[in-house]
């Protein structure tokens, strides 16, 4: 679990309720279900407008990691690494093939697959670096999705506001009710801005953090395949991969 991410948006939430209630108000001024149809509908339309389905569907099906992240992964793909260099160093590489289907992550059973199947570390290192380019470029859309729904949301914010005020001035002769019906007008535009500044752009930012990772992960793994080819030292595999658990990767893990 990611604390910060729980914390974040109930801190956030709160406050801004607790604010609204020091001041005198209550949560049925800002819960209009027709100012949030108009929103959210309108945000989702032009996302989709955009973005192709299927990458307006992965980057919901990623939300799960915004708030979940498997802790020390890093670690344990060095161990991993490890364990297969000891076993290629005392029967071979080929003798990897057995692990093959223990394996669960693709990028690193295809690397391996290739190692064991006798490709040279170069040739491994060209192919599996266009897979990760090829993936980097992909996932690099899903956090966009949030970001443009982050960019989209205030203005529809702002149609929906205009809308409401439109049918306002239409009954100007009940000039009791133009003041309450000029509120609720703008309860559209709470929920454009708000949408955008405590969910879309920060779900964003830390899908980036997410995705970025594990571009890194897959680095290791690569990184690690290919020393396996080459025959290093186990020990030397260790501290080489080391190198890629700085300090906020380190934080970022204890910390989930």
């Amino acid at each position: 679990m990611d604390k910060a991410s729980f914390f974040g948006i109930l801190l956030a939430v709160v406050g801004i309720v607790a604010g609204l209630l020091l001041e005198g108000g209550n949560l049925g001024q800002i819960v209009q279900p027709t100012a949030a149809m108009i929103v959210f509908g309108g945000t989702l339309g032009a996302v989709l407008l955009q973005f192709p389905l299927r990458t307006v569907l992965d980057a919901f099906r990623r939300l799960g990691h915004v708030f979940v992240t498997p802790k020390g992964q890093n670690k344990k793909l060095i161990q991993v690494l490890v364990g297969f260099a000891n076993k290629a160093r005392r029967s071979g590489v080929v003798s990897l093939d057995s692990d093959l289907k223990t394996i669960e992550d693709p990028f690193l059973r295809q690397a391996l697959t290739l190692a064991v199947d006798g490709s040279e570390p170069a040739e491994l290192r060209k192919m599996m670096n266009l897979a990760l380019d090829t993936r980097a470029e992909s996932e690099d859309r899903q956090p966009a999705v949030f970001e443009s729904a982050g960019g989209f949301s205030p203005t529809i914010g702002i149609l929906g506001a205009v809308l409401g005020l439109i049918q306002v001035m239409q009954h100007l002769d009940k000039i009791d009710e133009v003041g309450k019906g000029i509120a609720v007008a703008f309860v559209a535009t709470i929920y454009g801005v708000g949408a955008a500044n405590l969910f879309f752009l920060p779900m964003a930012g830390k899908l980036r953090i997410r995705i970025k990772d594990e571009h890194q992960r897959r680095e290791m793994m690569l990184e690690g395949v290919i020393s396996i080819l080459e025959g290093i030292n186990p020990r030397m595999l260790e501290l080489k991969l080391s190198g890629y658990l700085d300090d906020a990767t380190e934080v970022r893990e204890q910390a989930a």
